[in-house]
Protein backbone atom coordinates (compact mmCIF):
# COMPACT_ATOMS: atom_id res chain seq x y z
CA UNK A 1 0.00 0.00 0.00
CA UNK A 2 1.14 3.49 -0.81
CA UNK A 3 1.07 6.30 1.75
CA UNK A 4 0.66 9.83 0.35
CA UNK A 5 1.51 13.07 2.09
CA UNK A 6 1.31 16.66 0.84
CA UNK A 7 4.22 18.96 1.78
CA UNK A 8 4.97 22.66 1.08
CA UNK A 9 7.21 23.32 -1.94
CA UNK A 10 8.56 26.27 -3.95
CA UNK A 11 6.87 25.18 -7.16
CA UNK A 12 4.00 26.66 -9.14
CA UNK A 13 1.31 24.89 -7.14
CA UNK A 14 2.99 25.50 -3.78
CA UNK A 15 3.17 21.87 -2.70
CA UNK A 16 4.48 18.40 -3.61
CA UNK A 17 3.39 14.88 -2.88
CA UNK A 18 5.53 12.38 -0.95
CA UNK A 19 4.81 8.73 -1.66
CA UNK A 20 5.99 6.04 0.78
CA UNK A 21 6.00 2.28 0.20
CA UNK A 22 7.69 -0.74 1.75
CA UNK A 23 10.67 -1.88 -0.29
CA UNK A 24 11.99 -5.44 -0.54
CA UNK A 25 13.72 -6.89 2.57
CA UNK A 26 17.41 -6.10 3.11
CA UNK A 27 19.42 -9.15 1.89
CA UNK A 28 21.64 -8.98 5.01
CA UNK A 29 19.30 -7.97 7.88
CA UNK A 30 16.01 -9.19 6.40
CA UNK A 31 14.32 -5.95 7.49
CA UNK A 32 12.09 -4.04 5.14
CA UNK A 33 13.09 -0.52 4.18
CA UNK A 34 10.61 2.26 3.51
CA UNK A 35 11.08 3.98 0.17
CA UNK A 36 10.02 7.64 -0.16
CA UNK A 37 10.00 9.80 -3.28
CA UNK A 38 8.58 13.23 -4.14
CA UNK A 39 6.59 14.36 -7.16
CA UNK A 40 4.46 17.26 -8.34
CA UNK A 41 1.53 14.85 -8.49
CA UNK A 42 0.61 11.70 -6.58
CA UNK A 43 1.06 9.69 -9.79
CA UNK A 44 4.57 11.07 -10.37
CA UNK A 45 5.65 10.43 -6.77
CA UNK A 46 4.33 6.86 -6.85
CA UNK A 47 6.01 6.18 -10.21
CA UNK A 48 9.36 7.24 -8.75
CA UNK A 49 8.90 4.99 -5.72
CA UNK A 50 7.93 2.06 -7.97
CA UNK A 51 11.07 2.55 -10.08
CA UNK A 52 13.29 2.44 -6.98
CA UNK A 53 11.56 -0.69 -5.71
CA UNK A 54 11.83 -2.34 -9.14
CA UNK A 55 15.59 -1.61 -9.32
CA UNK A 56 16.03 -3.04 -5.84
CA UNK A 57 14.08 -6.19 -6.67
CA UNK A 58 15.49 -6.85 -10.13
CA UNK A 59 19.03 -5.47 -9.93
CA UNK A 60 19.72 -4.95 -6.23
CA UNK A 61 20.47 -1.28 -6.92
CA UNK A 62 19.93 1.05 -3.97
CA UNK A 63 19.79 4.61 -5.31
CA UNK A 64 20.27 6.06 -1.83
CA UNK A 65 23.62 4.28 -1.55
CA UNK A 66 24.91 5.33 -4.95
CA UNK A 67 23.57 8.88 -5.20
CA UNK A 68 26.98 10.21 -4.07
CA UNK A 69 29.09 7.60 -5.89
CA UNK A 70 31.20 9.48 -8.42
CA UNK A 71 33.24 7.78 -11.13
CA UNK A 72 36.44 8.69 -9.29
CA UNK A 73 35.23 6.97 -6.10
CA UNK A 74 34.19 3.80 -7.94
CA UNK A 75 37.42 3.67 -9.96
CA UNK A 76 39.47 3.81 -6.74
CA UNK A 77 37.38 1.00 -5.24
CA UNK A 78 37.94 -1.09 -8.36
CA UNK A 79 41.67 -0.32 -8.50
CA UNK A 80 42.14 -1.46 -4.91
CA UNK A 81 40.46 -4.78 -5.71
CA UNK A 82 42.24 -5.13 -9.07
CA UNK A 83 45.68 -4.46 -7.53
CA UNK A 84 45.23 -7.39 -5.16
CA UNK A 85 44.82 -9.86 -8.01
CA UNK A 86 47.61 -11.60 -9.94
CA UNK A 87 48.33 -8.59 -12.16
CA UNK A 88 51.76 -7.26 -13.06
CA UNK A 89 52.76 -3.92 -11.55
CA UNK A 90 53.39 -2.53 -15.02
CA UNK A 91 49.77 -3.34 -15.93
CA UNK A 92 48.48 -1.64 -12.77
CA UNK A 93 50.51 1.42 -13.72
CA UNK A 94 48.87 1.49 -17.15
CA UNK A 95 45.42 1.19 -15.57
CA UNK A 96 46.18 4.14 -13.27
CA UNK A 97 47.23 6.21 -16.30
CA UNK A 98 43.95 5.34 -18.05
CA UNK A 99 41.94 6.36 -14.97
CA UNK A 100 43.77 9.71 -15.01
CA UNK A 101 42.62 10.17 -18.62
CA UNK A 102 39.02 9.21 -17.79
CA UNK A 103 38.98 11.51 -14.76
CA UNK A 104 39.55 14.49 -17.05
CA UNK A 105 36.09 13.83 -18.44
CA UNK A 106 33.97 12.18 -15.74
CA UNK A 107 35.82 12.39 -12.41
CA UNK A 108 32.90 13.92 -10.47
CA UNK A 109 30.06 12.46 -12.53
CA UNK A 110 27.74 10.15 -10.64
CA UNK A 111 28.39 6.57 -11.77
CA UNK A 112 24.68 6.18 -12.61
CA UNK A 113 24.73 9.19 -14.92
CA UNK A 114 27.46 7.88 -17.24
CA UNK A 115 25.88 6.69 -20.48
CA UNK A 116 26.99 4.84 -23.61
CA UNK A 117 27.01 8.21 -25.36
CA UNK A 118 29.28 9.65 -22.66
CA UNK A 119 31.82 6.85 -23.05
CA UNK A 120 31.78 6.90 -26.84
CA UNK A 121 32.26 10.67 -26.71
CA UNK A 122 35.42 10.21 -24.62
CA UNK A 123 36.87 7.74 -27.14
CA UNK A 124 36.01 10.04 -30.04
CA UNK A 125 37.56 13.05 -28.34
CA UNK A 126 40.80 11.14 -27.66
CA UNK A 127 40.87 10.21 -31.33
CA UNK A 128 40.31 13.86 -32.34
CA UNK A 129 43.26 14.84 -30.15
CA UNK A 130 45.49 12.44 -32.08
CA UNK A 131 46.01 9.76 -29.44
CA UNK A 132 47.15 6.39 -30.79
CA UNK A 133 44.72 3.51 -31.21
CA UNK A 134 46.55 1.50 -28.51
CA UNK A 135 46.19 4.43 -26.07
CA UNK A 136 42.46 4.71 -26.79
CA UNK A 137 42.01 0.93 -26.50
CA UNK A 138 43.80 0.95 -23.13
CA UNK A 139 41.46 3.67 -21.86
CA UNK A 140 38.42 1.76 -23.13
CA UNK A 141 39.52 -1.52 -21.55
CA UNK A 142 40.11 0.14 -18.17
CA UNK A 143 36.71 1.86 -18.25
CA UNK A 144 35.08 -1.44 -19.21
CA UNK A 145 36.65 -3.18 -16.20
CA UNK A 146 35.48 -0.40 -13.87
CA UNK A 147 31.91 -0.52 -15.19
CA UNK A 148 31.79 -4.32 -14.86
CA UNK A 149 32.88 -3.91 -11.24
CA UNK A 150 30.13 -1.29 -10.75
CA UNK A 151 27.55 -3.76 -12.10
CA UNK A 152 28.76 -6.49 -9.71
CA UNK A 153 28.53 -4.04 -6.79
CA UNK A 154 24.96 -3.11 -7.81
CA UNK A 155 25.87 0.50 -8.58
CA UNK A 156 24.61 0.39 -12.17
CA UNK A 157 22.52 -1.89 -14.39
CA UNK A 158 24.22 -1.44 -17.77
CA UNK A 159 27.82 -1.16 -18.91
CA UNK A 160 28.36 2.22 -20.67
CA UNK A 161 31.40 0.78 -22.45
CA UNK A 162 29.50 -2.15 -23.98
CA UNK A 163 29.31 -1.91 -27.76
CA UNK A 164 31.59 1.14 -27.97
CA UNK A 165 33.52 1.60 -31.20
CA UNK A 166 37.26 2.24 -31.10
CA UNK A 167 37.92 4.96 -33.71
CA UNK A 168 40.11 3.71 -36.54
CA UNK A 169 41.96 5.97 -38.92
CA UNK A 170 42.02 4.89 -42.55
CA UNK A 171 45.59 4.65 -43.80
CA UNK A 172 46.50 6.70 -46.82
CA UNK A 173 48.25 5.17 -49.84
CA UNK A 174 51.41 7.00 -48.80
CA UNK A 175 51.27 5.52 -45.27
CA UNK A 176 50.75 2.02 -46.63
CA UNK A 177 53.62 2.32 -49.08
CA UNK A 178 55.95 3.91 -46.53
CA UNK A 179 55.29 1.32 -43.83
CA UNK A 180 55.73 -2.13 -45.39
CA UNK A 181 56.16 -5.21 -43.19
CA UNK A 182 59.91 -5.16 -43.94
CA UNK A 183 60.19 -2.11 -41.65
CA UNK A 184 59.39 -4.28 -38.63
CA UNK A 185 62.45 -6.54 -38.92
CA UNK A 186 66.05 -6.45 -40.14
CA UNK A 187 66.82 -8.09 -43.46
CA UNK A 188 69.75 -10.52 -43.51
CA UNK A 189 72.16 -7.91 -44.89
CA UNK A 190 71.02 -5.36 -42.29
CA UNK A 191 71.43 -7.79 -39.41
CA UNK A 192 74.88 -8.71 -40.70
CA UNK A 193 75.88 -5.04 -40.94
CA UNK A 194 74.56 -4.31 -37.44
CA UNK A 195 76.35 -7.24 -35.80
CA UNK A 196 79.58 -6.38 -37.62
CA UNK A 197 79.27 -2.84 -36.24
CA UNK A 198 78.69 -4.30 -32.76
CA UNK A 199 81.94 -6.25 -33.00
CA UNK A 200 83.84 -3.24 -34.34
CA UNK A 201 82.36 -0.41 -32.24
CA UNK A 202 80.52 -2.10 -29.37
CA UNK A 203 81.00 -1.33 -25.70
CA UNK A 204 81.58 -4.13 -23.15
CA UNK A 205 78.59 -6.53 -23.11
CA UNK A 206 77.19 -5.19 -26.42
CA UNK A 207 78.25 -8.21 -28.48
CA UNK A 208 76.73 -10.66 -26.01
CA UNK A 209 73.48 -8.69 -25.62
CA UNK A 210 72.75 -8.14 -29.30
CA UNK A 211 73.77 -11.63 -30.45
CA UNK A 212 71.48 -13.05 -27.77
CA UNK A 213 68.55 -10.83 -28.80
CA UNK A 214 69.01 -11.63 -32.49
CA UNK A 215 69.37 -15.40 -32.14
CA UNK A 216 66.73 -16.04 -29.44
CA UNK A 217 63.91 -13.56 -30.06
CA UNK A 218 63.61 -12.75 -26.36
CA UNK A 219 62.37 -9.38 -25.13
CA UNK A 220 64.95 -6.90 -23.85
CA UNK A 221 63.28 -6.92 -20.41
CA UNK A 222 63.63 -10.71 -20.32
CA UNK A 223 67.28 -10.47 -21.36
CA UNK A 224 68.39 -8.02 -18.65
CA UNK A 225 66.60 -10.17 -16.04
CA UNK A 226 68.71 -13.24 -16.94
CA UNK A 227 70.90 -14.76 -14.27
CA UNK A 228 73.74 -17.25 -14.61
CA UNK A 229 71.41 -20.01 -13.43
CA UNK A 230 69.18 -19.48 -16.49
CA UNK A 231 71.78 -21.00 -18.84
CA UNK A 232 72.50 -24.73 -19.20
CA UNK A 233 75.65 -24.98 -21.28
CA UNK A 234 75.85 -28.78 -21.09
CA UNK A 235 72.70 -28.94 -23.24
CA UNK A 236 72.91 -25.47 -24.86
CA UNK A 237 69.58 -24.35 -23.46
CA UNK A 238 68.29 -21.27 -21.65
CA UNK A 239 65.13 -20.45 -19.78
CA UNK A 240 62.90 -17.38 -19.47
CA UNK A 241 61.11 -17.15 -16.12
CA UNK A 242 61.13 -13.42 -15.37
CA UNK A 243 61.37 -9.91 -16.71
CA UNK A 244 62.86 -6.77 -15.20
CA UNK A 245 60.43 -4.03 -14.12
CA UNK A 246 61.95 -0.61 -13.55
CA UNK A 247 59.51 2.25 -14.29
CA UNK A 248 61.68 4.95 -12.69
CA UNK A 249 64.89 3.99 -14.55
CA UNK A 250 66.66 3.69 -11.20
CA UNK A 251 68.75 0.52 -11.44
CA UNK A 252 68.70 0.00 -7.67
CA UNK A 253 64.88 0.01 -7.55
CA UNK A 254 64.29 -2.78 -10.02
CA UNK A 255 61.82 -5.64 -9.53
CA UNK A 256 61.78 -9.08 -11.09
CA UNK A 257 58.27 -9.98 -12.20
CA UNK A 258 56.80 -12.90 -14.17
CA UNK A 259 57.03 -12.54 -17.97
CA UNK A 260 54.32 -10.88 -20.04
CA UNK A 261 52.11 -13.99 -20.29
CA UNK A 262 52.20 -17.60 -19.05
CA UNK A 263 53.23 -18.64 -22.57
CA UNK A 264 56.27 -16.38 -22.19
CA UNK A 265 57.68 -18.77 -19.57
CA UNK A 266 59.78 -21.08 -21.72
CA UNK A 267 62.97 -23.10 -22.12
CA UNK A 268 64.59 -23.00 -25.55
CA UNK A 269 67.63 -24.25 -27.40
CA UNK A 270 70.53 -21.86 -27.78
CA UNK A 271 72.72 -21.78 -30.89
CA UNK A 272 76.05 -23.45 -29.93
CA UNK A 273 78.12 -20.46 -31.11
CA UNK A 274 75.94 -18.00 -29.19
CA UNK A 275 76.08 -20.33 -26.18
CA UNK A 276 79.87 -20.20 -26.36
CA UNK A 277 79.80 -16.37 -26.47
CA UNK A 278 77.55 -16.22 -23.39
CA UNK A 279 79.52 -18.88 -21.49
CA UNK A 280 82.76 -16.94 -21.97
CA UNK A 281 80.97 -13.74 -21.01
CA UNK A 282 79.74 -15.27 -17.73
CA UNK A 283 83.27 -16.46 -16.90
CA UNK A 284 84.58 -12.91 -17.36
CA UNK A 285 81.75 -11.49 -15.23
CA UNK A 286 82.60 -13.91 -12.42
CA UNK A 287 86.20 -12.73 -12.38
CA UNK A 288 85.06 -9.10 -12.24
CA UNK A 289 82.59 -9.92 -9.47
CA UNK A 290 85.24 -11.61 -7.33
CA UNK A 291 87.64 -8.69 -7.81
CA UNK A 292 85.07 -5.97 -7.08
CA UNK A 293 83.61 -7.72 -4.00
CA UNK A 294 87.03 -7.52 -2.32
CA UNK A 295 86.83 -3.73 -2.05
CA UNK A 296 83.07 -3.10 -2.43
CA UNK A 297 81.06 -4.65 0.42
CA UNK A 298 77.87 -3.22 -1.12
CA UNK A 299 78.29 -5.20 -4.35
CA UNK A 300 74.88 -6.44 -5.53
CA UNK A 301 75.67 -10.13 -5.78
CA UNK A 302 72.62 -11.47 -7.64
CA UNK A 303 74.63 -12.96 -10.53
CA UNK A 304 72.92 -11.05 -13.32
CA UNK A 305 74.39 -11.85 -16.74
CA UNK A 306 74.16 -8.22 -17.92
CA UNK A 307 75.04 -5.81 -15.15
CA UNK A 308 77.14 -2.80 -14.18
CA UNK A 309 80.36 -3.17 -12.18
CA UNK A 310 78.34 -2.83 -8.96
CA UNK A 311 76.27 -5.92 -9.83
CA UNK A 312 72.98 -4.12 -10.52
CA UNK A 313 71.29 -5.19 -13.78
CA UNK A 314 71.16 -2.91 -16.79
CA UNK A 315 67.87 -1.09 -17.33
CA UNK A 316 66.04 -1.20 -20.66
CA UNK A 317 66.98 2.41 -21.36
CA UNK A 318 70.64 1.34 -21.36
CA UNK A 319 69.97 -1.28 -24.04
CA UNK A 320 68.08 1.26 -26.18
CA UNK A 321 70.85 3.84 -25.82
CA UNK A 322 73.53 1.32 -26.77
CA UNK A 323 71.54 0.17 -29.78
CA UNK A 324 71.09 3.75 -31.01
CA UNK A 325 74.83 4.25 -30.72
CA UNK A 326 75.56 1.20 -32.91
CA UNK A 327 72.88 2.10 -35.46
CA UNK A 328 74.59 5.45 -36.04
CA UNK A 329 77.66 3.51 -37.16
CA UNK A 330 75.67 1.73 -39.89
CA UNK A 331 73.76 2.64 -43.05
CA UNK A 332 70.49 1.22 -41.59
CA UNK A 333 67.73 3.84 -41.78
CA UNK A 334 64.91 1.86 -40.20
CA UNK A 335 63.47 3.17 -36.94
CA UNK A 336 64.66 0.34 -34.73
CA UNK A 337 64.40 -0.50 -31.05
CA UNK A 338 65.57 -3.72 -29.34
CA UNK A 339 62.13 -5.17 -30.11
CA UNK A 340 63.08 -5.35 -33.80
CA UNK A 341 65.34 -8.31 -33.00
CA UNK A 342 62.25 -10.21 -31.85
CA UNK A 343 60.68 -9.75 -35.26
CA UNK A 344 64.02 -10.38 -36.96
CA UNK A 345 64.29 -13.75 -35.22
CA UNK A 346 60.80 -14.63 -36.45
CA UNK A 347 61.87 -13.82 -40.02
CA UNK A 348 65.07 -15.87 -39.60
CA UNK A 349 63.10 -18.93 -38.47
CA UNK A 350 60.53 -18.48 -41.23
CA UNK A 351 63.38 -18.36 -43.77
CA UNK A 352 64.75 -21.54 -42.19
CA UNK A 353 61.32 -23.13 -42.83
CA UNK A 354 60.49 -23.55 -39.14
CA UNK A 355 56.73 -24.05 -38.72
CA UNK A 356 54.59 -21.22 -37.33
CA UNK A 357 53.54 -23.00 -34.10
CA UNK A 358 57.17 -23.69 -33.18
CA UNK A 359 58.11 -20.07 -33.88
CA UNK A 360 55.33 -18.75 -31.66
CA UNK A 361 56.34 -21.09 -28.83
CA UNK A 362 59.97 -20.05 -29.14
CA UNK A 363 59.26 -16.30 -28.90
CA UNK A 364 56.64 -16.72 -26.19
CA UNK A 365 53.61 -16.02 -28.39
CA UNK A 366 54.06 -12.24 -28.23
CA UNK A 367 51.72 -10.97 -30.94
CA UNK A 368 50.19 -13.68 -33.13
CA UNK A 369 49.08 -11.09 -35.70
CA UNK A 370 52.57 -9.64 -36.12
CA UNK A 371 54.17 -13.10 -36.06
CA UNK A 372 51.79 -14.32 -38.75
CA UNK A 373 52.37 -11.21 -40.89
CA UNK A 374 56.15 -11.63 -40.84
CA UNK A 375 55.92 -15.39 -41.33
CA UNK A 376 53.57 -15.04 -44.31
CA UNK A 377 55.64 -12.27 -45.87
CA UNK A 378 58.91 -14.19 -45.61
CA UNK A 379 57.45 -17.49 -46.88
CA UNK A 380 55.72 -15.74 -49.79
CA UNK A 381 59.01 -14.06 -50.62
CA UNK A 382 60.74 -17.46 -50.52
CA UNK A 383 58.10 -18.93 -52.86
CA UNK A 384 58.65 -16.08 -55.32
CA UNK A 385 62.42 -16.58 -55.16
CA UNK A 386 61.92 -20.31 -55.77
CA UNK A 387 59.81 -19.56 -58.85
CA UNK A 388 62.47 -17.17 -60.16
CA UNK A 389 65.17 -19.81 -59.64
CA UNK A 390 63.13 -22.43 -61.51
CA UNK A 391 62.52 -19.98 -64.37
CA UNK A 392 66.20 -19.19 -64.58
CA UNK A 393 67.33 -22.82 -64.38
CA UNK A 394 64.85 -24.07 -66.99
CA UNK A 395 64.74 -20.95 -69.15
CA UNK A 396 65.76 -22.84 -72.32
CA UNK A 397 62.90 -25.33 -71.96
CA UNK A 398 60.41 -22.59 -71.12
CA UNK A 399 61.37 -20.58 -74.19
CA UNK A 400 61.08 -23.45 -76.71
CA UNK A 401 57.29 -23.21 -77.30
CA UNK A 402 57.68 -19.54 -78.15
CA UNK A 403 60.66 -20.17 -80.44
CA UNK A 404 58.64 -22.77 -82.41
CA UNK A 405 55.89 -20.24 -83.07
CA UNK A 406 58.34 -17.75 -84.61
Amino acid sequence: MASMKKIPANNKQGYKWVCTKDGPPDPVTGKRKQIMRRGNTQKEAEARVDKVIKDLKEHGIDHQVIKNKSFDMVSLEWLDSYSRSAVKKSTIRLRKNSITVLNKYIKSVNIEKITHKTHQGILNDLDDQGFSRSHIEGTHVTANLIYKYAIREKYIKDNPAAGAVIPTKTMTVEEIENAPIEQSYLEENELTEFLEAVIKYGLPDDKEMFYLLAFTGMRSGEMIALKETDFFFDTNKFRITKTLYNPDNNKMKYELTPPKTTKSIRTNDLDPLVAKIIEEHIKRKRKIRLAVKNFNPDYHDEKFVFCDDDGYPYIQKTVIRRMDRILRKTSIIKKATPHIFRHTHISMMAAAEVDLITIMKRVGHDDPKTTLKIYTHVTEKMNKNATDKVNLHFSDILKKPFLQEM
